[in-house]
């Protein structure tokens, strides 16, 4: 197992709440290490995000808690309507789960029995909760601040990486169905992660104008390479659907197959080196297709083998065509993309983290 940034900031989030609150002398510090857990978020722009909504849903619980505190009692049946009355409001207020379980905690932390005062109680509970959720604020703010650009691309290079193994394998019909289909089932969620990161590495924000510039062409070319890296997973899939299919038609078109769908890979391959920094600047052929695939041919060929059938299987292999079609299109669209980057703003780059760091998720 992996310690990721976040599973160390929820850790030391929920030590300094505690420490403080000890030092302090709220009587029940662990309030406010619970706090904390629901507190920490994923990246510094959520944290300023949530924080309000956070400590919203603190005195909403609070608040609702003491009022049937000084009316119904504190029995465990009312306990239980004040956290679904509770829960109704922040759902009506659009409030994530956790900041909904917040509000919840503090209903029940407010809402137990006690011999204190019962307003003095409520509000050292309350205090309890809110330095839990100051506490992760500030751990969130200046401790590992997530680098998702450079996760961003490790990812897309390793996934994109295992796709392309895999196409060749499978065009070659050397691939194990039960290996292939538990690794579609993995690289699907791999591909919902790394959208999940572009998402958290569009949302930071970037306070300089010429940042900011430099940011949405970076965001620009992500956003390329994460199609191409699609696109390439749907032929894989495409070519796990039709295994059979392909084994049966003629060698002919088998071979003219294999060979268009190298080319492709080939391209992907050297955009992916290319945007790496890989392949020299000033050689000439680095962001030119060695061999461009010929992929209206391909179709071509496929329609004259099954001219002379009827049925559906006259079409079948006509999807694929298509799938690969658009996955060139996304490569050569990625091509001009990394041209123009490279070629107009050299000062900037990719930042790319060496691969033998620790690659544990956040």
């Amino acid at each position: 197992m992996k310690l990721g940034a976040r599973m160390l900031k929820t850790g030391l989030a929920v030590a300094i709440s505690l420490y403080i609150a000890t030092l302090v002398g709220i009587p029940t510090p662990i309030f406010a290490g619970i706090a904390a857990v629901f507190a920490v978020q994923p990246s510094i722009y959520r944290s300023f995000q949530s924080i309000v909504e956070q400590i919203q849903a603190n005195i909403i619980g609070a608040v609702t808690a003491i009022i049937i505190v000084l009316t119904l009692g504190n029995d465990p049946f009312v306990i239980g309507f004040t956290t679904i009355l509770v829960i109704g409001m922040c759902i009506k207020l659009n409030m994530n789960q956790s900041t909904m379980m917040l509000s919840v905690v503090a209903v029940i932390a407010i809402m137990e029995s006690t011999e204190m005062e019962f307003i003095t109680f409520a509000m050292m509970r309350f205090s309890s909760l809110t330095l839990g959720i100051l506490a992760a604020f500030v751990v969130n703010l200046f401790f590992l601040p997530p680098k998702y650009e450079t996760k961003l691309f490790q990812k897309i290079d390793r996934t994109t990486s295992d796709i392309l193994q895999w196409l060749r394998v499978t065009t070659r019909h050397l691939s194990d169905e039960p290996a292939l289909k538990g690794e579609i089932e993995r690289i699907q969620d791999e591909i919902r992660y790394i959208d999940q990161t572009y998402i958290f590495y569009a949302e930071e924000r970037t306070y300089l104008k010429k940042n900011q510039y430099s940011k949405a062409r970076k965001l620009i070319v992500f956003r390329q390479l994460i199609a191409c890296t699609k696109k390439s997973f749907d032929v894989l899939k495409a070519f796990n659907r039709l295994d059979e299919k392909i084994e049966s038609i003629p060698k002919k078109f088998q071979d003219a197959l294999v060979q268009e769908l190298d080319k492709v890979i080939h391209s992907h391959e050297k955009l992916i080196l290319s945007s790496m920094g890989r392949i020299r600047k000033d050689h000439k052929e680095t962001l030119r297709l060695i061999s461009e695939p010929d992929l209206l041919r391909l179709v071509e060929t496929l329609i004259h083998v099954y001219q002379d059938e009827d049925g559906a299987d006259r079409l079948i292999l006509l999807p694929l065509a298509s799938q690969l079609m658009e996955y060139h299109h996304e490569l050569k669209h990625l091509r001009r993309l990394l041209k123009s980057y490279q070629q107009y703003h050299q000062d900037e780059q990719l930042t790319i983290a060496s691969e033998n760091k620790n690659r544990g998720r956040d």
